[in-house]
């Protein structure tokens, strides 16, 4: 994995025009099946990254996947760790939703991409219906609560 910090991500990404999304609370007892839906869900992602908005209490579990070498870089808005190997996809993002922080996650290819909160919320976006379906009927398909009528707006 590797961590760069890039100024204004997290600004940019609010500024996207998204046409579509929908929220769901993250379970957060049920993380690894969580996840572990949305790869799936997903199919054939190569690569992807979380980038930090803010961090709310240490995030010792997105801290243990960062190389020794990296472990000066101090977690904060704009940080992205990036996985790329699809092994390291799973738990990149597992620890992410188990740390109290507010992060972006931008798969590639990127049908959707996720924002998710410390007060357990996540939100999927897509530029259209057919990807956010891809990723919705699977997790409402298990059970996973979603929040209706509610918009997020960054």
């Amino acid at each position: 994995m590797t961590t760069t910090h890039t100024p204004g991500v997290i600004k940019r990404f609010g500024r996207t025009p998204w046409r579509f999304q929908q929220t769901f609370e993250t379970p957060l007892n049920d993380i690894d099946r969580f996840v572990s839906t949305i790869i799936s869900a997903h199919g054939h992602i190569q690569k992807a990254s979380v980038t930090i908005d803010q961090v709310v209490f240490d995030a010792k579990h997105l801290k243990t996947l960062i190389s020794a070498d990296e472990s000066t870089i101090q977690l904060a808005q704009d940080v992205s760790i990036t996985a790329d190997a699809r092994q390291e996809i799973e738990p990149l993002l597992q620890a992410a939703f188990a740390d109290w922080v507010d992060f972006l996650f931008v798969p590639t290819p990127k049908p959707f991409v996720i924002y998710a909160d410390h007060d357990e919320f996540a939100t999927f976006y897509a530029n259209t219906k057919s990807h956010l379906n891809q990723i919705v009927k699977p997790l409402a398909s298990h059970g996973y609560s979603v929040m209706q009528n509610w918009k997020r707006e960054l």
